[in-house]
């Protein structure tokens, strides 16, 4: 059997407890080095097969749960974050598709959710955003030509920004091509969200590569833009004592 695994956006609690429990089982650990907190293989058993797939390609990947599979082991494949983004599982659950291998996806906690906690932020706020894009900046990989930032920037809505911190002074340009945000839109970026050395550095998007130049980041950090970081918004009709719901009856009625 192989587990895929969310392991959070990096503080070691914020695996799942599920997560965790299936860490302390497994008889092999394929884990992605390149994010994934170290402190996490704490969790396995003595004599548990630890693989870094940040120097594996996918075949080898493929190969090692084959292995443990044939041998009766079972395989947790650790992702970062919540692997649904971003994570390349698709391609790897489509091989133990047609295989005949089983598996199953445990959620983690990702990593714009931790951006979001790290800035006392929430993203969906009344008359300011009730959208949430999540996409990166096309670099050696490209993205689809409907999906081009500037494009999805034309929307104005909350965006979150993965995988282009590095490509920073092309994303304020693309961010500000789109039309919707200006220069004193609000910004902000997360490094390493939820690690002890997290880093936020707030900013506008005139300013944003600016700002990540001056603060020396360069990798694993979210670049995140909108309104929702500003001090304007309107209650929540949630919890607005006018407002009835199917709970309570508010003085409007």
């Amino acid at each position: 059997m192989v587990h895929f695994v969310g392991a959070g956006p990096g503080a070691p609690d914020l695996i799942t407890q599920r997560g965790a429990a299936l860490l302390q089982a497994a008889d092999c650990i394929i884990y992605a080095g390149s994010l994934v907190n170290p402190a996490l293989l704490g969790l396995a058993k003595a004599g548990c097969a630890i693989y870094n797939s940040a120097e594996m390609t996918l075949e080898q990947v493929l190969d090692v749960m084959r292995r443990m599979e044939a041998a009766g082991k079972t395989t947790v494949r650790l992702h970062t974050g919540d692997p649904c983004l971003y994570g390349a599982i698709r391609e790897q659950m489509d091989v133990l598709d047609a295989e005949g291998i089983p598996y199953d996806d445990t959620p983690g906690v990702s990593s714009f959710c931790g951006a979001a906690a790290a800035l006392n932020a929430e993203y969906t706020l009344p008359t300011v955003s009730q959208t949430v894009i999540i996409t990166r900046m096309e670099g050696r990989t490209p993205v689809p030509e409907k999906e081009k930032l500037a494009s999805l920037a034309s929307h104005g809505a909350t965006m979150v920004i993965f995988l282009s911190i590095g490509l920073v002074d092309k994303v304020q340009e693309a961010l500000l091509a789109g039309g919707a945000y200006t220069a004193e839109t609000p910004a902000a970026v997360v490094y390493k969200a939820t690690w002890p050395e997290q880093k936020t550095v707030r900013c506008t998007v005139g300013t944003l590569a600016e700002s990540v130049h001056a603060a020396h980041i360069t990798k694993t950090a979210l670049i995140v833009v909108g309104g929702f970081l500003g001090q304007n918004y309107e209650r929540s009709k949630l919890y607005d004592p006018a407002f009835t719901t199917a709970f309570r009856k508010g003085t409007d009625q």
